[in-house]
């Protein structure tokens, strides 16, 4: 598997969507730490917005950024719980080419050592769309830093191996 890995760290540009009914940016600490954690590892931020948990909204949003050139990985906190306005996996999964179980799957497993059994209340998810990388987060600050630092991290960094999705995300251009 090593032909899935570089030598070198590439960066990638990572949009962030908080979906949230009751939020805004001044109170956003789940966004801002995905926001943040991008910065820090070395990506580019391209776009971060917050709107409400609503299915055509966020379905707008990710279609818009899947159809850009400049996308490649999209991550989004909130929506994914078991509420009537929790409406992540609904708005998303129509969207994906292919989906990546195995991604709900380990965060469950991870978390499981945090939460115990409630786990099972969290739809996390992710897949590809137009060769962008959608990981889709609960909005609990806790959550994101777990997704992020267990999971995405290490699977949009081009040197992580055995393997990781960099080489199966759009190529953009890039600014010299």
């Amino acid at each position: 598997m090593g032909h899935c890995t570089h030598s070198q760290f590439i960066p990638l540009n990572i949009a962030v969507l908080t979906l949230s009914d009751t939020r805004d940016f001044s109170r956003d600490s789940s966004g801002q730490f995905l926001a943040d954690a991008v910065v820090e590892a070395g990506h580019k931020l391209i776009d971060r917005q917050l709107i409400k948990d609503d299915k055509y909204q966020i379905r707008a949003v990710i279609s818009q950024w899947i159809a850009s050139d400049d996308v490649q990985v999209i991550v989004t906190t909130g929506g994914t719980g078991f509420t009537e306005r929790d409406n992540t996996p609904e708005a998303v999964t129509p969207l994906f080419d292919r989906q990546i179980d195995g991604f709900g799957e380990l965060f469950r497993h991870i978390t499981y050592t945090e939460l115990g059994t409630s786990t099972v209340q969290s739809r996390a998810l992710a897949g590809f769309a137009n060769r962008t990388a959608v990981f889709c987060l609960p909005g609990s600050t806790g959550a994101c830093r777990t997704g992020w630092n267990k999971i995405i991290k290490e699977q949009i960094d081009a040197t992580h191996r055995p393997c990781n999705f960099v080489m199966h995300v759009k190529k953009v251009a890039i600014d010299e």
